[in-house]
């Protein structure tokens, strides 16, 4: 695996295929509200928008997938939908687990270990450790995940090497900090999608999407799929990656 750096590839042209993709998948309750159905439903749908998505970056050559599935601020909902999603996350993996393995799918999962069942986390552990040589694509789950939480443990973990003498506070360095976080060895995205028209990123990813493309669509979570993928991927090939620097299209 390619180890991530702080600074974007010089090599980074317009047009280029995004080698790394995230998404916030939103819209679940409220496409089960448009429909009629129980909020259950809809993320039973979100499920199966999941796969579609998985198999769709396999065949567009997406080497880094990263979902967000359940976010450390999910605890707040009410216990029978948080216990609904959790029996989702176990069904999920004990369905498809198999799948995706022989399609060649490596399974990271980031996020807090921390309140989460016994079983699902054995289950999660189980599915990264027969899916770790697996090369095709690597998907990323952000399970109990919270981005403020995975950077404060990054400075935590860092302050501890300081005070042991292992290491000076001159040597904290993005590169440093970069190797602290859950996402350590996986390269920041270069896409970012959210579905259901919200704006905003909630938490996900804030210190890797410094210099991610943004793309907000209003279609929700259950309704995702390869042309929806496809065209978030169409929009972002149409934009110039500057990372600070001058426009290549300027005429000055």
């Amino acid at each position: 695996m390619t180890e991530r750096t702080s600074e974007p590839a010089p090599t980074e042209r317009d047009g280029a295929q995004p080698r790394h993709v995230a998404i916030i998948m939103d819209g679940n309750g409220r496409w089960a509200r448009e429909h009629g159905l129980p909020r259950a439903v809809g993320h039973r749908n979100g499920v199966e928008a999941v796969r579609r998505t998985v198999r769709a970056a396999i065949e567009l050559g997406i080497p880094y997938l990263t979902l967000y599935s359940f976010s450390s601020e999910n605890w707040s909902r009410p216990a029978e939908e948080v216990d609904d999603l959790m029996g989702l996350m176990k069904r999920f993996i004990r369905r498809d687990l198999a799948e995706l393995h022989h399609a060649g799918v490596r399974i990271r999962v980031i996020g807090e270990r921390g309140n989460v069942d016994p079983e699902l986390m054995t289950l999660i552990d189980e599915a990264v450790e027969l899916t770790r040589d697996n090369s095709a694509i690597t998907l990323v789950i952000a399970f109990n995940y919270g981005a403020r939480a995975e950077i404060a443990k990054a400075a935590r973990a860092l302050a501890e090497k300081v005070a042991a003498g292992t290491m000076r506070p001159d040597d904290i360095t993005v590169d440093a900090i970069s190797g602290a976080l859950d996402t350590a060895g996986i390269p920041d995205p270069d896409l970012l999608v959210r579905t259901s028209g919200e704006l905003r990123i909630s938490n996900f990813l804030l210190w890797q999407c410094a210099y991610t493309e943004f793309v907000f669509l209003d279609a929700y979570w259950p309704d995702f799929g390869r042309e929806l993928l496809e065209e978030a991927i169409a929009r972002y090939r149409a934009r110039e990656r500057r990372f600070g620097g001058r426009s290549k299209r300027s005429v000055v």
